[in-house]
């Protein structure tokens, strides 16, 4: 009997439903396929970049070349730029719905005024299909004034000035607020500054950041700062204005080494102290002292402004002063030391025997034979009321016959142009009337005189930055080498007022001068 073996059964393999292109027949698979025709015939029928503009216009200032980006803010690009690629990217309609894929310059001439732009962009048909289309936009160049252009030819190019005044027969403290401005950039949104006869006026596109600079003004000086505005347009349908703004900033008229003479009320009111004092020190407010016992007080702006007063002397009238005999009392207050000298006036030398006994603050620094700067009060006329007041008052016994203010340094030629250091001027515009030859040399003076305050005061050098000579120094040295200026009687205290070297920067200006 025979046995039948069991047939086994092996299923055929999957395979995929394949259906036939419409147009070009071509097999593709049905279940991945979006409708019944292939990638290819789908590329040629479907066109995703139909809604995107083909030509644009881009708006650009000849004056400023900076770009229009709308709607009303002004950019700068350079061509071919990242930054110009994305202006012209965001200037088409309708390509935030795709997804860029990539995006290039294509070259056209420079003259020709048209930048052409290919983009690559990919869309989702549905159904997994993805389909991705390169096309080329072309932009036209055309010209366009600016808002900032346009204003620079007519007499509305600002809308904020700051006008800073003080009034002093010389210009020291601008001298240092300049350097005061250089150190921390305030300048930098000053779109022009004007030097005045009295002042300096800082010109801002925008008010706030005029008001800025006020704000750095008060931190720095005691200034008392008035606001004013003129109304330049207005339209009566929008009831919108157009403003200038200007600020006026008077700064008090009391300098560093002023010899000042207090109201008697307002003396008693701030520490009970002496009316005559010496200013040593111009913050945020007034620091004053008495050199005869080194008490110290502070005047506020807003209190001086309520209660004005001016300087009795200030350093355009020192006289000098050599030291006979000099001995410290023994109190000290910061780097001020209380001592008894003995002094005479300079050019009594050889001629009288006229001598002075005074108490002064400068104990520390003053020996027998040097040179010292103060105000000699024995014999001379104030124009003053307050001064008036106090010698007719029961202090007047406190007037000293001489105050005297700092000690003096005998500078050569030769050692002014020596010096390892310089400092930083602001780029400023000269008034319409051009400075007298007389008025020059005044200037001229002024800073020299400020040059030496730095030198000598290193509270002052803190609040500035000092630059490292360098080709001008050597040109310097060369011309000095050639003079060869011969002084027998050079004070050799000029060698400690050489500034270190560690406390100068490097101007990275005269570095690329120098490699050039």
């Amino acid at each position: 009997m025979e046995i039948d073996t069991p047939l086994s059964f092996t299923p055929a393999a999957k395979s995929a439903a394949t259906v036939l292109c419409a147009d070009c027949g071509a097999p593709i698979d049905g279940t991945q396929s979006a409708g019944a025709f292939c990638y290819d015939c789908i590329k040629l029928k479907t066109d995703v970049t139909g809604g995107i503009q083909r030509e644009a216009t881009l708006h650009m200032c000849r004056d400023c070349d900076r770009w229009l980006s709308p709607p009303n803010s002004w950019v700068v690009a350079q061509p071919e730029s990242r930054e110009l690629l994305a202006l012209c990217l965001r200037k088409l309609r309708g390509l935030n719905k795709l997804r860029i894929i990539d995006a290039s310059f294509i070259w056209t001439e420079p003259h020709s005024r048209r930048i052409k732009v290919k983009i690559t962009v990919q869309s989702d048909l549905g159904d997994g299909a993805i389909m991705q289309q390169s096309f080329e936009v072309e932009f036209t160049q055309n010209y366009h004034q600016c808002p900032d252009c346009q204003k620079s030819y007519t007499h509305n190019t600002w809308r904020a000035c700051v006008q800073v005044r003080q009034k002093v027969p010389h210009k020291r403290t601008f001298l240092y607020l300049e350097q005061a401005i250089l150190k921390h950039g305030a300048h930098k949104d000053a779109i022009n500054i004007k030097e005045m006869h009295d002042g300096i006026d800082f010109f801002f596109a925008q008010r706030n950041h005029a008001e800025g600079f006020v704000d750095f003004l008060k931190a720095v000086v005691p200034a008392n700062v008035k606001k004013s505005q003129e109304l330049i347009s207005m339209d009566i349908h929008t009831s919108t204005k157009s403003f200038k703004f200007s600020y006026s900033a008077e700064i008090v008229p009391i300098c560093k080494d002023d010899l000042v003479v207090l109201p008697i009320p307002l003396a008693r009111k701030i520490g009970n102290i002496s009316p005559l004092t010496l200013c040593h020190k111009i913050g945020t407010s007034i620091n004053l002292m008495d050199p005869a016992t080194l008490q110290t007080a502070e005047v506020d702006t807003g209190v001086y402004w309520r209660t004005p007063f001016r300087s009795l002397a200030d350093v355009q009238e020192l006289v000098e002063f050599i030291v006979l005999d000099i001995e410290p009392l023994g109190q000290q207050k910061g780097r001020n030391f209380l001592a008894e000298a003995t002094v005479a006036r300079a050019s009594d030398m050889g001629s009288n025997d006229s001598t002075y006994y005074t108490r002064t603050h400068l104990g520390g620094i003053l020996h027998v034979g040097d040179s010292v700067l103060g105000y000699h009060m024995t014999g001379t006329n104030f124009n003053n009321e307050l001064f008036d007041k106090l010698e007719d008052s029961k202090l007047a016994s406190t007037i000293p016959d001489v105050v005297l203010v700092k000690k003096h340094y005998t500078r050569s030629q030769k050692a002014k142009s020596k010096r390892n250091w310089r400092l930083k001027r602001m780029a400023r515009e000269e008034s319409e009337m051009l400075p007298r030859k007389q008025d020059q040399e005044k200037m001229e003076r002024d800073f020299e005189l400020f040059l030496r305050d730095v030198e000598e005061d290193s509270e002052l050098r803190a609040g500035m930055q000092l630059y490292k000579q360098q080709q001008q120094q050597q040109q310097q040295q060369q011309n000095a080498d050639a003079m060869e200026v011969e002084e027998s009687d050079v004070d050799e205290d000029d060698a400690g007022l050489a500034i270190p070297m560690e406390q100068l920067l490097d101007d990275f200006e005269d570095m690329t001068m120098a490699e050039e």
